[in-house]
């Protein structure tokens, strides 16, 4: 574990002693995520240097009282990503603990969090954080398989692509991607015309590609992330399948093209959350991320960025770090930074903005190195996102 101090050496804290002002004397910030393994890239350290972008943004301090960052790496593990964020919280004095990059690991903090009176921000794409799992002490940050399934297949069924062919990873990341997608193509009147499961790492992708190629889908839609859909990506252009089907894919991360290439990744559609080089601002700080990190920010990186900063204005706003004071603070204020221009904290804890419909550019329109993407259009927040009318958080229900 790695400690971090921002504007002053890290304090020796004791028991948290809830109510007005700050306990401790200090607001303690935890990022825990994968520092080294599958989701190191799209989080990992560069979640830390957009956690310190925010808390130097601040001045170092809130509420007169300075601000310190500890870092964690879970391994993927929800018992490691666990037992960590219990000492924090027990004997270390961590207010609140941002990133995850991974659900099993978020839902075993976000409980911790209610338990011991603490604030978890998620940057993890199940939608249960902010349904039947939903806390008052927790949030969902970046996107979620809504917003990058449905939302995706909702946007692409009404330009046209009606017949839908799904590969997908055998477990429940692919499978609620699948549903939610398959959901989305039939309500706007498109049909799946096939679907097919494959073990997760799968290196050899030929025969599902094949399988999808034969069935005339005008596009082909890929629930699965990482390893598996970098290979069938790279795969997909060995079989020439584009430009002749639209290739789609819920969870991709400016790294993952970075990884892939343009040449075989070009024409690929997909949902996202940030994207560096959409405006000046976007550019102006995404410039200043990379003299830190050595490369482009991706949407968790950015959105860290914003529910740390959200965060520590809330602190700063409320004159406490108690965390149900904290939340109802987050919720008053508007979230208006480089990640969201017009975002807002709904009750069950989803943090509502606008998403990008994104395609890969391809090896000839790419003008600079990092410039990946074509924005085709600006979803709104409240188009993208489940209703709060649907939501399933028993919050609401009350």
């Amino acid at each position: 574990m790695q400690f971090i101090a921002a504007g002053a050496c890290l304090m020796a804290s004791g028991a948290q002693v809830w109510g007005a002002g700050i306990s401790d004397d200090v607001v303690t910030i935890g990022i825990l995520n994968d520092q080294s393994g599958t989701y190191a890239d799209l989080a990992g350290p560069g979640s830390v240097q957009a956690a310190k972008m925010a808390i130097e943004e601040m001045g170092g301090q809130v509420a007169g009282k300075k601000i310190t960052l500890v870092v964690g790496n879970h391994q993927n593990k929800a018992d490691v990503g666990a037992a960590i964020a219990r000492s924090w919280f027990d004997r270390e004095g961590v207010d609140m603990i941002a990133d995850f990059s991974n659900s099993s690991v978020g839902f075993a903090v976000q409980k911790l969090a209610q338990e011991r009176g603490k604030v978890a921000l998620i940057a993890a794409a199940s939608t249960d954080f902010t349904g039947k799992a939903c806390t008052p002490t927790s949030a969902q940050w970046v996107y979620n398989s809504y917003t990058n399934g449905y939302g995706l297949a909702k946007v692409l069924t009404a330009q046209q692509y009606k017949k839908w062919f799904l590969i997908t990873v055998d477990y429940a990341f692919g499978h609620a991607f699948a549903k939610d997608m398959r959901q989305a193509v039939e309500a706007g009147g498109g049909k799946v015309v096939g679907e097919v499961r494959h073990p997760l790492n799968t290196a050899d992708m030929s025969s599902f590609l094949l399988q999808a190629q034969s069935s005339g889908a005008d596009i082909i839609a890929l629930a699965s992330a990482g390893s598996d859909m970098t290979t069938a990506i790279k795969q997909a252009g060995e079989f020439g399948i584009m430009p002749k089907q639209a290739l789609a894919a819920p969870a991709v991360f400016l790294t993952d093209v970075h990884s892939i290439g343009l040449k075989a990744a070009q024409n690929l559609k997909f949902v996202t959350a940030f994207y560096w080089n959409r405006n000046e601002t976007t550019r102006a700080w995404s410039r200043r991320f990379f003299e830190r990190h050595g490369a482009m920010p991706t949407m968790t990186h950015a959105g860290v960025y914003s529910s740390v900063l959200h965060y520590l204005k809330a602190v700063d706003a409320a004159g406490t770090d108690e965390a149900v004071k904290v939340m109802e603070k987050m919720r008053a204020l508007p979230v208006q930074d480089v990640f969201a221009e017009n975002g807002y904290l709904r009750a069950d804890g989803q943090m509502v903005h606008d998403m990008y419909l994104v395609k890969v550019k391809s090896p000839e329109t790419s003008k600079e190195p990092w410039d990946y993407y074509e924005v085709l259009a600006t979803i709104p927040g409240d188009e993208v996102f489940k209703p709060l009318a649907q939501s399933e958080c028993p919050l609401i229900k009350q």
